[in-house]
This record gives structure tokens, sequence and C-alpha cells, in this order.
């Protein structure tokens, strides 16, 4: 049977390609929706009376049924068990339905509800808006991180070999364009909108319905795929490697886990917290109105949307993952730093924006060197339990840090202690950079040597000597007679 397959779906460069762009543009739209509010902080302020204190409990909610109750747990067994077919739906659906509810609670609409009313009456320090919106984002959080890791192994099992690197840092440019698309978007719908905070979060709830249907489409390919590999006898589903529970002890002895969560905490702890608050950083800090500070902000995905296929590509074919790591944190670093001290005194729009982009070199090399290095150091068979328990790991400070940044915003009335504090995960980022590349180094993990190994050259054949070959073809001929 293996013989009547010559060549698998994802040895076409096309099908493989288009299925990363069908998964991709799955989680555009998530992180699209994911910043649709971030621009807007001045605005429910006004309209729905959310201080920095509730939009920091708000922001961090995305994450927190994923870090309380454990979620994200149980989803990296969900997506070793049932595959990535199942469990990207099921995180589309929960993405879909997260952001409906938030819509209700953001809507003009609602606010004259006696559901509203009432919610309005416990708690009465955090707005029944800001309660619903909230519940809502927590749902959608729970697909948004599922969503993620369940791309993550679906690249992987479909570049396994070819351009891994390449793939997942193309995917991160087009989910990181959801981000440039949600401070354009948001605030011209805000602008023209009746409901000037309702209508963004519903034409990003409808957007996600797409994504939706986009990731279906590209189930269809996954199920055929599978049917190619299990003829072929490559199939990851047979009964004697299939995942159990008690696998998940691989995961947690291995210290390059722990290594790559920690590092992952403290890097995303000083990039996605800062998107929620840096249209309103800008808007303060430059005197700008929010809808210039939002636009100033765009940028930030630009470089890195550029950059990272890039990375990627020279990680496939030179390696040095661990490198690009160290380089990050130190850039990460200096950026904060910078936001802390230097904007606020030059308060230049120019110098903003290259700060901005730089910050956007960053966000390159880390993620682009910092994905495709868990499949050398996670057996494939945990490798979607891998990643949620990252995720894991990482979700307690996206959860934490915006409740931390808007307690401080809040109390120092500035953003100056909350970029030094962004500035020192860089710092300690940097610490667990050198840890990973000593540990790799004695341990030989390969996170300096390229994904995409080369092909031994074939021996050439052995030259014949002309007197041998006449002297054998003598022999023949006698033998004959």
């Amino acid at each position: 049977m293996a013989d009547k397959i010559k060549k698998l779906m994802n040895d076409s460069a096309a099908a493989r390609w288009a299925a990363l762009i069908l998964i991709a543009l799955m989680m555009f739209f998530a992180y699209l929706f994911a910043d649709i509010l971030s621009p807007l902080k001045s605005t429910l302020e006004s309209v729905r009376g959310w201080d920095s204190a509730t939009f920091g409990i708000y922001a961090g909610g995305e994450f927190f049924l994923n870090v309380f109750c454990f979620f994200l747990i149980f989803a990296g067994i969900i997506l070793d068990k049932m595959g990535v077919r199942f469990t990207g739906i099921l995180s589309a659906a929960l993405m879909v339905g997260g952001a409906f509810i938030k819509y209700i609670g953001v809507s003009e609409w609602f606010q004259a509800t006696a559901f509203c009313s009432w919610m309005n009456s416990w708690w009465t320090s955090f707005p029944a808006s800001a309660k619903m919106a909230t519940l809502g984002f927590m749902i959608f959080g729970m697909g948004c991180e599922m969503g993620g890791t369940t791309v993550s192994k679906a690249i992987a099992k479909w570049f396994k070999g070819k351009e891994m690197a390449m793939a997942m840092g193309v995917e991160m440019s087009i989910a990181r364009l959801g981000v440039f698309a949600a401070m354009w978007l948001s605030p011209a719908i805000s602008k023209t909108a009746v409901d000037t905070v309702g209508a963004p979060v519903l034409v990003g709830a409808l957007l996600l319905c797409i994504g939706l249907i986009t990731f279906t489409s590209f189930t269809f390919m996954d199920r055929k795929f599978d049917k190619q590999l299990a003829e072929v006898g490559q199939s990851d589903t047979s009964k004697s490697d299939e995942f159990q529970i008690k696998d998940l002890g691989i995961i947690f002895r291995s210290k390059m886990f722990w290594i790559v969560s920690i590092l992952c905490v403290l890097y995303y702890s000083a990039i996605f917290p800062f998107q929620k608050f840096a249209p309103n950083y800008f808007e303060v800090t430059l005197g700008v109105a929010p809808e210039f500070a939002a636009r100033l902000f765009s940028v930030f995905p630009i470089l890195a949307m550029v950059l990272t296929p890039f990375l990627g590509l020279f990680l496939d074919k030179k390696g040095k993952g661990a490198s690009m790591l160290l380089v990050g944190s130190i850039i990460m670093f200096v950026c904060h730093l910078s936001f802390a001290f230097l904007l606020p005194v030059v308060k230049s729009s120019a110098l903003a924006v290259v700060l901005i982009l730089i910050l956007g070199v960053s966000f390159s090399l880390v993620p682009a060197s910092l994905w495709p290095s868990v499949p050398k150091i996670i057996d494939e068979k945990v490798l979607g339990s891998a990643y949620c328990l990252i995720f894991w790991v990482q979700n307690i400070g996206l959860w934490g840090v915006p409740l931390l940044i808007g307690s401080v915003e809040k109390s120092t009335g500035g953003y100056t202690v909350p970029m030094i504090i962004f500035a020192s995960f860089g710092v300690i980022a940097f610490i667990i950079s050198l840890l990973l590349k000593v540990e790799d180094k004695k341990k030989g993990y390969g996170l300096e040597l390229p994904n995409i190994k080369e092909e031994a050259p074939k021996a050439a054949p052995e030259l014949v000597n002309a007197e041998e070959l006449a002297a054998e073809l003598s022999k023949d001929e006698c033998s004959d007679k």
C-alpha cells in the first residue's frame, strides 16, 4: 500500500502552505479581537465608567479560566487525545461564543436592561459592563489559547522535516497583522458608530465566525492527510503510541520544559499586557488623541510581521535559536526602559515609532526561535500537552501582570513604574536565556542547529578499470564456450 502513495499531501508546497493560511486566518481574527478594546480605554472610562484597575481586571480575565480552572492543561490532553481537527473547531467555537457575550456586556442596549441593573447591585466598584465583558473574554481566552497550541501542533505535523520555523514565523506574522488591524479598525468604527464601544466588538465577533469557517475548511485537508499517513504507516494515532495521562510526567520531569516555560512567561508578560495599555500610554505620555495613539502603536507588529518568516527561514537553514532568545531579551529590556525614562522627556512621536519598531524586532526574534524549539526537547506524543502546559505557565503572567499594571498605574498616576516592571522582565529573561543555552550545549538538544537536515551526499559510483573489465568479459566468453 505504501508504494501506491509516492507523494504525501505535505510534500506539495502548495498544499502545506494552503493549510497554513487556513489555520493562520483563525488566529488573525483571534488576535484582532483580543485587542479590539485596547484603543478604546479612554472611551470606556467616559461612557462605561471603567478606570485603570477595572481595565486591568478585564484584560487579565482573558487568561483567568486557563490558569485557575486549569483549562489549558485539559486543552492539551484534548489535543493529544482528539487531534487538531476536533480541538481547533472547539477552540474557534469558544472564541465566537465568548466574543458575543463580550459584545452584549459593552453594548449600549444592554446598559438599559434589568439584568444590567442587577449586576450593578453587587461589586459596585466593578461595572456590570465590565463583568459581562470579562466573562466573555474569559471564554474567548479559553478558545484563543487552545487555538494557539492547536495551530502549533498542526504546523509541526504538516511541516515536519520541512520549513517548520519559517511556517511558524509566517503564521505568527499573519496573526500579528490582527493587532495592526485592531488598532486601525476599532477606533474607526467607534468614531462613526452610535454604539461607540459595542460596534467594534460586534464586528470583531463576526470576523471570528469567518475564522471558524476557515479552520473548518482546513479539517477536510487534514482528514485526507491523515488517511495518507495511515496508509504509509506514519500515522501518530496507533494504540501503542497513544497519549496517556501518565505521559504528562515526561513533560514535568523535563528541566528544559521548565526553562522554556519560565522564559516564555517572562517574555510574553512584557509584550501582551503592554499591548493592552500601550495606546493609552502613548496618549498620556505624548498628549495625543486616542485615535492617533492607537495608530501610532499599530506599527508595532509591522517589522515583526516582515522579519519573522525570514528569521524562521534562517533558523531552518542556519540555526542559532538559543542565541536569538538572548538578543530578543536585551532588545525588550532596552525598549521598555526607554519608554519609562526617555520618551516622557523627549515627547517625540518619531522616537515613539522607532522604539515601537525596535520592540517589534524582539517580538520577531523570541517567538520565531522559541516555538520551533519545543519539538526538539519534547516527545512528539505529548507535544500538544507540552505546548498547552507552556501556555498555562505563560497565562499565569498574562493574567496577573495586567492586574498589577492597572493597579500600579492607578496608584502612581502614571506609566513610569509600569514600564520599569516590564523592563525587569527583560533582565530576568536574559538570565534564563543564558541558562537555556548552557543546558542545550551540555545535553545537545540542537537548539543552535538548523531545523532542515541536509541529506548526506550519495556515494559516487566506483570507476571501473578498463583492463579489469576486459578480463572479466574474456572470462565470460570462455565459460560460454
